[in-house]
């Protein structure tokens, strides 16, 4: 390794290595997530017919995958990629795009988790129980076991999988949906992408080769067309009068933000206006409107901050206005404002009242079914018509879940600044115990 690169790689995050502890602190703080994991009632492992469930889906996973080709649509020959920050475990998400004379057809493969967890497994009991993968710096505690989360439903790259595959034709000028289709396929990643991996292939095209395993695959035009495509969906949103607290999203993350809510989008209309099934929908209601007038007068007041006058009709459009125009040390205060008077989203099998941030009429979770019970029993849905009996009870241990998951994250956190310790260098370098 020559200086210079040596130089460039100190100052990436492999670069920088784990954060090192001493053994009193590691047990410090095992000590603490075992208290935070108690006290939110979030389980650390799982009981032994679950793990010995998911060993037994890795057996001949080949074999599997061959005896589902018959009932399948076969996409491995599909350009088809992952991309997901650089500490993933687990990835559920792949997409392909194609750009035609009359239409843009984009493609959202998800992993076919239910093929594997159904309703007659302990799996399936225990995901229930669980709602979702809480996420700590360094520690995951995972809904699926391991052994099923990370390989036999990962879309792992150069590996045959089974997927979920959402397929839309959009509209050119409006990216309307001209058609949609849900089915089972197999797919086979070509690359698997960190969100700074798709910033460099953007940039350099050549770059390619560095990701692929067969460099004949054309992962540098697939890449390029899908963000010139995901960075219209995202004008066109916010357009429509998405709230986008976010504004300087690099290309890589908007990339799969787009394309993510657009197959959510386009899943949760299919089994409301085409099954008028119920399901486990996203409702996220609105600020009254006293206190929208109460998060803009105080974004109004902060230094250097103007809310342009056109758009104070809409409070969703004055953010997002005020965000593009706004000093950036300004900005962390003004999505607070917002934040802070913004109610929490919650699962329900009724959707209408719809997303209020997204500005969604209908609006559902399909695209993370290794992390999230929504997605899970979505994708049930979709494949089998059938809604579970207790579905509304579902939502309500799902919101509520996904609210415990999140305080103990903030709490974990909390703890770890306490203790001296960043928890963002945390989560992204990992820790290493060094010996006293």
């Amino acid at each position: 390794m020559s200086d210079q690169d040596a130089q460039a790689e100190a100052g990436t995050v492999e670069g920088q290595g784990p954060v090192e502890i001493d053994e009193e602190m590691a047990r410090h703080i095992e000590n603490k997530r075992d208290d935070l994991l108690e006290k939110f009632e979030i389980p650390d492992g799982f009981p032994e017919e679950v793990i010995e469930e998911a060993e037994a889906c890795t057996e001949d996973l080949a074999g599997q995958i061959e005896d589902e080709l018959d009932d399948r649509v076969d996409l491995r020959d599909m350009t088809t990629w992952t991309t997901d920050p650089i500490d993933a475990q687990d990835f559920d998400d792949a997409i392909s795009v194609e750009k035609r004379d009359d239409e843009f057809v984009l493609w959202v493969h998800i992993a076919d988790v239910t093929h594997y967890v159904t309703p007659d497994t302990a799996m399936w009991k225990s995901a229930r129980e669980r709602a979702n993968t809480t996420y700590l710096p360094a520690y995951t505690i995972h809904m699926l076991p391991p052994v099923l989360a990370e390989t036999v439903c990962s879309l792992v790259p150069h590996e045959d999988r089974l997927a979920h595959t959402v397929e839309m034709h959009l509209d050119p000028e409006d990216l309307s949906y001209e058609e949609i289709n849900i089915y089972k396929s197999v797919i086979r990643s070509d690359a698997r992408l960190t969100y700074s991996e798709c910033e460099t292939l953007l940039d350099d095209p050549e770059s390619a080769d560095e990701f692929l395993e067969d460099p004949a695959v054309d992962l540098a035009e697939r890449a390029q067309l899908v963000w010139t495509l995901a960075d219209q969906m995202h004008e066109q949103r916010k357009a429509d009068g998405s709230l986008v607290l976010n504004p300087a999203r690099d290309r890589a993350h908007t990339i799969i933000e787009e394309c993510m809510l657009k197959a959510n989008k386009a899943v949760t209309h299919e089994l409301m206006w085409d099954r008028g099934v119920e399901a486990m929908y996203r409702v996220h209601p609105q600020p009254s409107p006293d206190e929208w007038d109460e998060a803009l007068r105080e974004i109004q007041d902060l230094d250097g901050v103007s809310i342009p006058g056109s758009s104070w009709d809409d409070p969703r459009m004055a953010v997002n206005a005020t965000l593009e125009q706004a000093p950036e040390r300004q900005l962390d205060k003004i999505q607070r404002a917002v934040m802070f008077v913004m109610p929490r989203a919650k699962y329900m099998s009724d959707p209408f009242g719809g997303h209020h941030a997204l500005n969604f009429e209908i609006y559902g979770h399909f695209t993370s079914p290794i992390r999230r019970l929504s997605d899970l029993i979505n994708h049930w849905i979709v494949a089998t018509n059938g809604v579970p009996d207790d579905i509304a009870a579902l939502c309500e241990h799902a919101s509520d879940k996904q609210k415990d998951a999140e305080q103990c994250e903030r709490e974990y956190k909390q703890f770890l600044q306490e203790i001296g310790l960043d928890p963002s260098a945390v989560n992204n370098r990992g820790l290493d115990v060094v010996e006293d």
